[in-house]
């Protein structure tokens, strides 16, 4: 997956290159007994750049469990490693230790990822960098001690798939640390990131896979990068996830001929990218898309789904290109995560937990004017918390707030949502979340503007459950929405430029 560099972590790497320091060899730590992941996982990626709180988004979005992109060296050649490489934030509890203690409270866990685009195209993905194993090995232990987590992601991409050294002692590596683990009684998962084409892992990629299995390294997950083909083809995203993932569980099963069918599949992880990929709006992932892929993962038994990333899940930049804070397409905020966030199996509950509604769940307001909801929480397990409240959704025009902005479990807060003149018509979902120490929680209210900018929309309200047939037209978000051809269950402004939704503009 691709990053933009802080200009921060280039300048400072360039100065404390001399200084960094490797560790020499696995220490002698103890391990701990991390919490599994469960059988079935949505762990989408988080940008770790962004000076975000991974722990707030993650109660935001409803997001449990995330991965976390990206570790890798501050300069080609060392041997130690840092979020993003770069030097102010070193594998320590001070770089993210509370806000992961914080999401595994709450019965979530994070996923650290090392390499991607950036370290993969510059030499500083970890193996590549350092030449020893043992201090690879050493550096892998300490994220997994200084976090307590119970899966390591390796994220392979680009020039970092071609060297074959880099490839070699990253497997080598894994072997060392999985001895580790098992001598200390510690569950221990390790998942590839590999980028695929419509049917399958490329040679390049069944490489390293080829190379773990000769070095003994047991790899539990490969995840596909379902996106970025850059094969100038037409693309049904939902079914080229399909076809991938079917050509990986063939290649899978020559690779480990032990492994019943449903282990096989239980190998499998799918990374997909919301909206308009970096190829452009020929590769868009609809909300249509997210829901087969949902019902064809949980078919199927596979292990994770993710997405890149959970800071792209609005639509902040209707129309636009990729972009790493927003999907390109009309959306809600954090639309594409309530899709997946239910295929998370088990996990663990929290001792002291609470619900929160809001009461009334919709209204309709004139453009201008205000509506307000009151937000109810209680106690359903253990004893009552802090719940600090947020709401996100809220279109241009529209402010949302809530009064008090948390309460003790049990209390209520009032949410507004005061609306200008310059509101766009249209309904629109607002998502009120809840963050305990422990338990995080959401709902969601359903704001419809009228007398808006543009004339009220006269066509029908697009309905999910309609089929609609070529030439009708509906009303969705504050524009109006003519079929191409027979459809049903597509939502109009997630379907792309070529898709069966023609958007004749605002109303």
């Amino acid at each position: 997956m691709r990053r933009m560099r802080s200009l921060r972590a280039a300048l400072t790497a360039a100065a404390t290159a001399v200084a960094a320091l490797g560790l020499t060899a696995i220490s002698g730590a103890p391990a701990q007994a991390a919490t599994p992941l469960p059988a079935r996982v949505f762990a989408p990626y988080f940008e770790s750049w962004t000076g975000e709180s991974p722990a707030a988004l993650s109660a935001q979005s409803g997001a449990k469990h995330l991965t976390m992109a990206f570790l890798q060296t501050a300069t080609k050649g060392s041997c130690t490693a840092y979020w993003n490489g770069d030097t102010s934030l070193p594998v320590a509890q001070q770089s993210f230790g509370a806000d992961i203690k914080t999401i595994q409270g709450r019965g979530g866990d994070v996923i650290p990822s090392f390499g991607g685009y950036t370290a993969d195209t510059t030499g500083t993905e970890i193996a590549d960098s350092c030449s020893d194993v043992d201090q690879i090995a050493a550096v892998y232990e300490k994220v997994i001690t200084t976090y307590d987590i119970p899966r390591l992601d390796m994220d392979i991409e680009v020039d970092a798939l071609d060297n074959s050294a880099g490839v070699d002692r990253r497997n080598k590596a894994i072997k060392k640390v999985q001895d580790w683990a098992t001598a200390n009684g510690r569950k221990l998962e390790i998942s590839y990131t590999l980028p695929t084409t419509t049917t399958g892992l490329a040679p390049s990629g069944l490489a390293v896979l080829k190379n773990a299995v000769t070095n003994g390294a047991r790899i539990d997950v490969v995840n596909l990068m379902t996106f970025d083909y850059y094969d100038n083809a037409t693309h049904d995203m939902a079914q080229d996830t399909k076809t991938a993932a079917q050509g990986l569980y063939d290649q899978l099963a020559k690779l480990y001929p032990s492994k019943s069918p449903a282990q096989l599949w239980g190998m499998i992880g799918v990374t997909e990218m919301p909206g308009v990929d970096d190829f452009g709006p020929a590769e868009t992932f609809t909300l249509a898309n997210a829901r087969q892929v949902y019902d064809w993962a949980v078919a199927k038994g596979i292990n994770m789904i993710s997405f890149w990333a959970l800071q792209r899940d609005n639509g902040g930049c209707p129309g636009g290109g990729a972009r790493d804070n927003c999907s390109g397409i009309e959306q809600n905020t954090w639309d594409f995560t309530h899709v997946f966030a239910p295929f998370t199996s088990g996990g663990t509950v929290p001792s002291d937990d609470f619900s929160l509604a809001v009461s009334p769940a919709s209204a309709t307001v004139k453009a201008g004017a205000s509506a307000t909801s009151t937000v109810k929480t209680s106690v359903t397990a253990g004893s009552a918390q802090t719940v600090k409240l947020t709401a996100s959704g809220a279109p241009a025009g529209v402010t949302a707030s809530l009064s008090p902005a948390s309460v003790t479990a049990g209390g209520s807060s009032t949410l507004t949502l005061a609306t200008t003149a310059a509101a766009v018509n249209g309904t629109y979902e607002i998502t009120v979340s809840g963050a305990s120490p422990s338990a995080a929680h959401s709902a969601t209210f359903s704001l419809t503007i009228t007398g808006g900018s543009g004339n009220q929309c006269t066509a029908a309200p697009w309905s999910s459950g309609t089929i609609y047939t070529g030439g009708q037209q509906v009303s969705h978000k504050g524009h109006t929405w003519k079929a191409k051809w027979w459809t049903t269950g597509e939502e109009p402004g997630t379907t792309g430029e070529w898709g069966v939704w023609q958007d004749l503009g605002a109303c």
